[in-house]
């Protein structure tokens, strides 16, 4: 609402044409009025708001699915050559995000998209530019996304912002080619088949002297088993050249099919290995773990961003009101960081299986 009224008074003409009160802003003919709603707690109040002409749905981002189809349907005005309109504004974050899929890479022909940055902005004020230009050389890393418009790579206080940033300077996110001789590794963060699931995340690597070279990745939501063996097949990552490393519950009975993963990727051929419970601060470890081995780890872009997207986001539940860390937020990105962290708690276990030795995987200790 103040950008609206800031709006109206840098521009005089538009005084004699709206009167701007504390909590309203309307033509003085009548026939506009400006009202205010969030698209989170209070949908239900536009839902049942008629006469909408204009809507504009700004920082509209993270607005979810569920609330662009409460409010679309409530734009219903239309004459013989008009219809109602529906302006929406965001700063990219998130590839999947629900206002991408709808608007940006919609197909229907009333839909026009325009993209506007701080260089198409006539009064970009100097403040903003001693901003930008700082951001430029400070934060090169968050540079992208908060002044050109660019998808978050890696969110600011993300576990492996700076490891994916130096991976990324250094030419380790790119193309990366596999060995058709070496075999393929499975690091799986396992799911459900409910409609309420938890997604099926694999991450495929090959380890060639002491790199470790990320060739896929691979996420699905309530899907059945047989889901996830087509994909392998598909890949090619077969039982003669595949090996499949499962958590801990691996091995417990899924609620729908009543099989565990450990059985039924058994059954399929593979060779699979259930990694024991790390016990109290596991998902600490997973992430520490993950970050030693990161210098060692290439990335193919391509196949990967899914999964890059998503170590990018993972980050730490904050206590703002007491300023202490919660443990890792579990959201969309944890299934991908979980899968990846579980390679990297395996990594030391893998490399010494050449030496006929059983493998040993690290272990929690209390402080």
């Amino acid at each position: 609402m103040e950008e609206v009224k800031r709006a109206i008074s840098d521009e005089p003409f538009l005084a004699d044409w709206y009167d701007v009160g504390e909590k309203y802003i309307k033509s003085k003919c009548g026939r506009i009025s400006f009202s205010f709603a969030g698209l989170d707690r209070n949908i239900a109040s536009i839902k049942s708001t008629g006469r909408i002409l204009l809507c504009w749905v700004d920082e509209a981002e993270p607005v979810t699915d569920t609330a662009w189809q409460t409010l679309i349907p409530t734009l219903r005005e239309e004459g013989s050559d008009w219809n109602a309109e529906l302006w929406v504004t965001w700063n990219p974050r998130r590839k999947t995000a629900p206002v991408e899929s709808r608007f940006r890479n919609s197909t229907d022909q009333l839909v026009k998209v325009a993209e506007l940055n701080w260089r198409d902005n006539p009064k970009f004020p100097a403040k903003l530019e001693r901003d930008r230009q700082r951001d430029l050389n400070e934060r090169p890393d968050q540079y992208g996304h908060i002044w050109e418009g660019e998808y978050v790579t890696a969110l600011t206080g993300a576990y492996y912002a700076r490891s994916l940033t130096d991976a990324r300077s250094q030419g380790r996110i790119g193309r990366v080619a596999a060995d058709p001789l070496m075999t393929i590794r499975l690091f799986c963060d396992i799911g459900g088949t409910g409609a309420k699931a938890d997604a099926f995340s694999i991450w495929a690597a090959q380890f060639i002297g002491k790199e470790i070279r990320v060739i896929d990745y691979y996420e699905s939501v309530g899907q059945p088993i047989a889901a996830h063996l087509n994909w392998m097949r598909s890949k090619g990552y077969t039982p003669d050249k595949a090996q499949i490393w499962l958590p801990h519950d691996g091995s417990t009975q899924d609620k729908i099919h009543d099989v565990s993963y450990e059985s039924a990727l058994q059954a399929a051929g593979y060779v699979v290995t259930v990694v024991p419970n790390q016990g109290k601060g596991a998902a600490k470890m997973r992430i520490e773990a993950a970050r030693r081995i990161f210098p060692s780890v290439w990335f193919t872009e391509a196949t990967t961003s899914h999964g890059l997207e998503a170590l990018g986001w993972y980050h730490e539940k904050r206590d703002d009101a007491r300023g202490i860390g919660l443990g890792p937020d579990h959201d969309w990105s944890s299934h991908a960081a979980d899968a990846f962290g579980l390679l990297a708690v395996c990594v030391e276990a893998i490399q010494s299986e050449g030496s006929g030795g059983k493998l040993k995987y690290p272990k929690m200790y209390n402080a």
